[in-house]
């Protein structure tokens, strides 16, 4: 539990008041864990700092000091700590295709200098990794889509004083068909996997969608119709599988292994969570999914 104040001299009433939720549902915190009045701290997984949240440096490290994978079982730690820090990876899909390939030839491993070349690449931009912020609650947010021939990517984006500071990335490599949709269907699929990934953003904040393709206009023709269907489809299964589902899974990003790189957390009960740490009653279909779409 992370309980952090924009100002000192609110952070006394901001943990009174977490007491006192504490108090009425009878759960109780070990003194020997906790910390109080830090300027930064480790907080699953990431550094949770006073200017946002940074990347953890021993996942950074654990990449830049690999060599150069000699193996599939290296390839695939590699992605597995690729996968931990994507959220903070612009377009992480793109940079990550080429072992994904030597991945995809099952029993051949394969590492040539196009794949040394994006390795390097890789670590490279891990030395300069941005700085994620946090949102204010109901502050209008923008999303941008990009789309690749074999994978398709967004960033979530706050402006504060002409600035536009990054909240969170979003990347996925396009399997089987998904490579072969047009420009517009994988704009709108871009659009579908970020509201899936983001959705509590979506539920809290309005968010205007940027793109250079003509998304709006083409959900709203007619001939664009079943693909607006398609998009409002998606986002009702994922709101109704939610809403039916009597265990929730809280998802830590990283992978599944047992290294260190990720982890994941069920707990037996329903829980609610918020970016902007409140709780809210889930919209209707068109409040949820209703996004700007601005061509």
């Amino acid at each position: 539990m992370l309980v952090k104040s924009k100002k000192a001299e609110e952070h006394v009433k901001d943990l009174e008041e977490t007491f006192s939720v504490l108090r009425k549902y009878k759960l109780k915190l070990n003194p020997v864990k906790c910390a109080s009045g830090v300027q930064r701290g480790r907080f699953l997984g990431f550094m949770v700092t006073q200017r946002g949240i940074v990347a953890n440096p021993l996942k950074i490290k654990a990449i830049i000091d690999m060599k150069a994978p000699t193996c599939l079982n290296e390839v695939q730690k590699l992605t597995g700590r690729i996968a931990a820090l994507s959220r903070f990876i612009s377009k992480s899909a793109e940079k990550s295709l080429p072992f994904f390939r030597t991945l995809r030839k099952a029993k051949i491993f394969e590492w040539g200098t196009p794949y040394q070349l994006a390795f390097e690449e890789l670590k490279a931009y891990l030395a300069r990794l941005p700085l994620l912020v946090k949102p204010s609650p109901r502050e209008t947010l923008y999303l941008y889509l990009s789309i690749a021939p074999q994978a398709v990517s967004s960033v979530l984006i706050r402006e504060e004083e002409g600035k536009q500071l990054p909240i969170y990335y979003v990347s996925k490599v396009l399997n089987g068909t998904e490579g072969r949709y047009t420009s517009i269907e994988k704009m709108a699929l871009a659009l579908v996997v970020t509201a899936r990934r983001l959705r509590p953003y979506f539920l809290s904040h309005p968010i205007g969608v940027k793109t250079n393709t003509p998304l709006k206009q083409t959900l709203n023709n007619y001939q664009g119709q079943a693909l607006a269907d398609f998009v409002s489809e998606m986002a009702e299964m994922a709101i109704k599988d939610a809403s039916q589902d009597k265990r929730c899974l809280l998802h830590v990003d990283g992978s599944s292994t047992t290294q260190g790189n990720g982890a994941s957390i069920r707990p037996k009960a329903k829980i609610s969570s918020s970016p902007s740490s409140s709780i809210l009653k889930p919209p209707t279909m068109k409040q949820s999914m209703k996004p700007w779409l601005l061509a």
